[in-house]
């Protein structure tokens, strides 16, 4: 699955655009719409917004946080067993540390990643500043056609190129997730 962006100054047409989509088959999880202005982006009712989460470093961050957590808790629990300090009962202060080494670790790699802008995005810092929007459209290969159809129509929308998508599973449990909030309030 690949990712397309497009630049735009008018929401109106990105939701008509939207629109489009959602009726050619193509569902909500994968459109979205990355902009500074969320206000304008809210007052869209059918427009979805790039969540937060996913316009920091997070997720990256939370990940490495936590590589570098199971390295420290091994670290603590090897040393605890080296030294011979940990005998019978008193591992349980060695397990209790490591535990907790792995939790703050884990907790500081999402908290220095959520201070950090999504790489992905970074290149559209300008473009976001001058109260442009970026719209994002997730589309397998063969669905491409479909998608140039559409764009083909709106000139106003500028092509702002291609780049990785979010994984196929995760698109997949968004659109399980929305059926299952429709049908069970």
């Amino acid at each position: 699955m690949k990712r397309h962006f497009y630049i735009s100054d008018d929401l109106d047409e990105l939701e008509d655009v939207e629109v489009e989509l959602e009726e050619r088959g193509i569902s909500k999880p994968h459109i979205h719409v990355l902009s500074l202005d969320d206000c304008a982006v809210a007052e869209h009712g059918r427009l979805q917004e790039v969540e937060a989460v996913l316009r920091t470093n997070v997720v990256s961050g939370t990940k490495m946080g936590a590589m570098i957590g199971v390295c420290s808790a091994f670290t603590v629990l090897f040393i605890g067993y080296v030294s011979g300090w940990a005998q019978g009962i008193i591992w349980l202060p060695f397990v209790f540390l490591s535990i907790i080494t792995l939790g703050f670790c884990t907790w500081e790699g999402g908290f220095i990643g959520i201070q950090k802008k999504n790489k992905r995005f970074a290149h559209f810092d300008e473009t976001l500043k001058n109260g442009q929007h970026v719209f994002l459209v997730d589309i397998e290969p063969e669905r491409e056609q479909l998608l140039t159809q559409i764009m083909s129509v709106h000139p106003a929308l500028k092509f702002a190129g291609e780049g990785p998508s979010v994984p196929h599973w995760y698109i997949r449990l968004q659109e399980i997730l929305q059926r299952f909030f429709r049908f069970n309030p």
